[in-house]
């Protein structure tokens, strides 16, 4: 599928913390068959170039997470609901719901763009649905601009009716694993396995936040290939992230490195839960980059939202990663 890609009265940085005070005037996925979608494992086998992914100019692959008949899998022979329902080849899905097979779809850049840096990227959608959209497809171009190879993640859904997925369970595995497929298949789709990070849109902030602080380094005496791969992110970036008051989000010593945005008192739920994640990665002594805005509300993806400073934050998140040294080309 294709997709494309505040100005502050003051700015300070204090031990690792980037803080924008703001004075205020008061596309995922073409329907795809299933029969075109890949098995995670198969590559790891055989590459071939009719199973790589696709340069962004192409249709991107999708990649099952788990294989058929998985114990984890549940309720795969329901159908997604999307919309629009019932889309046609290359129309534009804004969401997804009903996931049971969860997926990650590969858009990589043009090959002279190439920096060797993915983003594994989780849309938002309150755990009811996954907005692919605005935090999927239109992520994806601007990541693929950037020379970054763009993971769109399909997670199952904790709010899925007559289902008992949650997000510190299956959402998080599926997070976890897709993170391992893509250093499985690093060299694939030419990516540095230790450039491989995390960018989470509101629920799927929630997501990237629990990457960022469980995690193992991977079992080389798994028999599944793909759980040799450690599941840590190299950075996470956290967009109007929130979560349940009972999620720990204890970070641990050596969490990745982490941005994190939010706009101010029109979206105040996600900004006191996106400053007490910075807290806890601070307190662990993380190097971490936070910008809170005056105003701005929730969603709206790398919207421009009318000029307003929280529409710059995807500037600020550039300068975050070529800081980290992850859009110098390899």
């Amino acid at each position: 599928m294709h997709t494309q890609r505040l100005n502050g009265s003051e700015h300070y940085r204090i031990f690792g913390l980037s803080l924008v005070l703001v004075t205020a005037t008061c596309t995922m996925m073409q329907l795809i068959p299933a029969a075109a979608a890949d098995d995670a494992t198969q590559p790891l086998k055989s590459a071939s170039p009719v199973s790589a992914a696709s340069p962004s100019d192409s249709k991107p692959d999708v990649v099952f997470l788990w294989p058929a008949g998985s114990p984890t899998l549940q309720g795969t022979d329901e159908k997604e609901i999307t919309t629009p329902p019932n889309p046609q080849p290359g129309q534009r899905i804004n969401s997804i719901k009903n996931i049971h097979n969860p997926s990650i779809e590969v858009h990589l850049p043009p090959p002279e763009k190439a920096n060797g840096t993915a983003i594994i990227v989780a849309p938002g959608g309150g755990h009811r649905e996954v907005n692919v959209g605005t935090e999927g497809t239109d992520i994806a171009k601007w990541l693929n601009d950037l020379g970054i190879a763009a993971i769109i993640l399909k997670y199952r859904l904790a709010q899925t009716p007559g289902y008992h997925y949650t997000v510190e369970g299956e959402a998080l595995q599926d997070t976890q694993r897709a993170i391992r497929i893509v250093r499985a298949r690093a060299k694939e789709w030419n990516v540095n396995p230790d450039r491989v990070g995390i960018l989470g849109f509101s629920a799927g902030g929630a997501l990237a936040a629990l990457a960022d602080i469980r995690f193992d380094r991977g079992d080389s005496n798994a028999a599944d290939l793909i759980d040799h791969e450690s599941c840590r992110p190299d950075f996470v970036g956290l967009v109007y992230a929130g979560w349940g008051p009972n999620m720990d989000i204890t970070a641990p010593k050596d969490a990745a490195p982490a941005f994190l945005t939010s706009a101010g008192l029109d979206d105040l739920f996600h900004s006191r839960e996106t400053v007490e994640f910075y807290q806890s990665l601070i307190k662990s002594q993380i190097p971490t980059e936070l910008h809170i805005y005056g105003h701005g509300g929730h969603a709206g993806g790398i919207g421009r939202r009318n000029g307003i400073p929280f529409g710059t934050w995807p500037r600020r998140f550039e300068e975050w990663l070529a800081d980290l040294g992850m859009l110098k080309k390899e």
